[in-house]
């Protein structure tokens, strides 16, 4: 179905689920040999910089043109407008509807998002939080219901967005697929379980679900930490210059410390990203491209940045402190 957008639902759209600019999109095609839509960041032709998300962008992902992920937190203020429960495993469903129905009585409200295998749980904040105190109340209550987070020892179970505590700057963490376009994979667009399946309709329901205040999430969270074992990386130094050797005088060579299988495709070598591996992602092991003439540069199909892909190797790049 073709849906047209208004400036105002486009305005709102943008004022609910965008806390910064960066942003990827959706590959309309899939890729020959995994079969699977990635996402990248969108580039400016002649300087090679990302491109701004815009209102634009916006209508065209609300009517079906492209297909846009966000990201959670902004890293000038380590803070989001939201947390989404992302589940995608065999009986999904009931633990987000378990979660859900725990989230009301703490008087958090929910907005259930279907997905292909499961769905997506939203809550929205009435000011942007910290990311990491969103991060502690998800991860208390699933272990309290027993509902299996992903990362740790298991390989299936929830996995919470944002992914960090905080971000360094010009960090871009992880980008969960925008609500309300098509995903390309399946060629449909999923809504949310409390509204009609018309665009405007969807965002009344969104504009409408009760917002949690700063003061009810610091209450929710008083004397409650992220267990050891899903805290994820410690934040590294902030630093005024990079290095993009090992620190020995030697300069970091990533075939050197790749362990998975590699596979040729097109001018790529393409492998499991480490950074991604970490999170429990990336189980077609073809998010991380290597060029073969040049194996210097590489990239994460996802998202991760080379700072993240080489802290996960074991050969953090290392920093220069200022003065």
């Amino acid at each position: 179905m073709t849906f047209r957008t208004s400036p105002q639902l486009v305005g709102d759209y943008f004022r609910l689920f965008v806390n910064r600019r960066a942003y990827t999109v959706q590959s309309a095609r899939p890729h020959a040999e995994s079969g699977r839509n990635y996402y990248y960041r969108p580039t400016d032709k002649k300087s090679g910089a990302g491109l701004s998300l815009t209102t634009e962008t916006l209508r065209r992902h609300l009517e079906g043109e492209i297909t846009i992920a966000l990201y959670a937190i902004n890293p000038a203020t380590q803070g989001c407008k939201w947390i989404a429960i992302d589940a995608d495993y065999k009986n999904a469903l009931e633990d987000l509807l378990k979660l859900n129905y725990y989230l009301g009585r703490d008087k958090v409200h929910g907005a259930l998002e279907k997905s292909r295998r499961g769905g997506h749980l939203w809550v929205f904040f009435e000011t942007p939080q910290p990311a990491r105190s969103c991060r502690i109340y998800v991860y208390d209550l699933a272990l309290r219901l027993g509902v299996p987070v992903k990362g740790g020892n298991l390989p299936e179970g929830i996995e919470i967005f944002p992914k960090h505590d905080r971000l360094k700057p010009g960090e871009f963490g992880n980008a969960i697929r925008g609500p309300l376009g098509i995903h390309r994979g399946a060629d449909r667009r999923y809504w949310f379980y409390g509204a009609d399946y018309e665009l405007e309709k969807q965002m009344a329901y969104l504009k409408h679900v009760p917002k949690v205040s700063g003061a009810q999430l610091e209450i929710l969270i008083a004397g409650k930490a992220i267990p050891p074992e899903l805290a994820g990386r410690k934040p590294q130094p902030e630093a005024t210059r990079m290095r993009r050797g090992n620190g020995n005088g030697r300069e970091f060579r990533i075939l050197d410390h790749i362990k998975t299988k590699l596979r040729k495709v097109g001018r790529n070598y393409v492998t499991r990203c480490p950074s991604c591996a970490e999170g429990g992602h990336d189980r077609s092991g073809d998010n991380l491209a290597i060029s073969i003439q040049d194996p210097r540069k590489y990239i994460c199909w996802a998202g991760c940045r080379k700072e993240m892909i080489r802290e996960a190797l074991g050969c953090p790049i290392r920093y220069r402190q200022s003065a």
